[in-house]
């Protein structure tokens, strides 16, 4: 069978990985560990492909209006008692 050449893998390293998507290694092993960053270990190195890395990125990506559950509706503010020697103006 021939096997055509393709583009080079571009690979990097795990600290790399990590300066790239602004993250800690703790992360980025999370990442891989739950299988949300596709990893492979080549002796006792660990390495990411950077268009895994770049394809992350844009799965990540927020979509406008999914984040409501960030910020619940304010409550309504609560009408200030006064006390009886006091009007409305604050004045006694």
């Amino acid at each position: 069978m021939l096997w055509l050449m393709s583009e080079p893998i571009q690979w990097m390293g795990t600290r790399e990985a990590c300066e790239r998507l602004g993250v800690t290694l703790r992360t980025l092993y999370r990442f891989i560990d739950e299988g949300q960053l596709p990893a492979y270990k080549m002796g006792r190195v660990i390495r990411v492909q950077a268009s895994d890395v770049e394809d992350f990125i844009g799965r990540m990506r927020i979509e406008p209006g999914t984040l409501e559950h960030l910020y619940p509706e304010p409550k309504p503010r609560e009408p200030r008692h006064l006390g009886a020697d006091q009007s409305p103006d604050g004045s006694l």
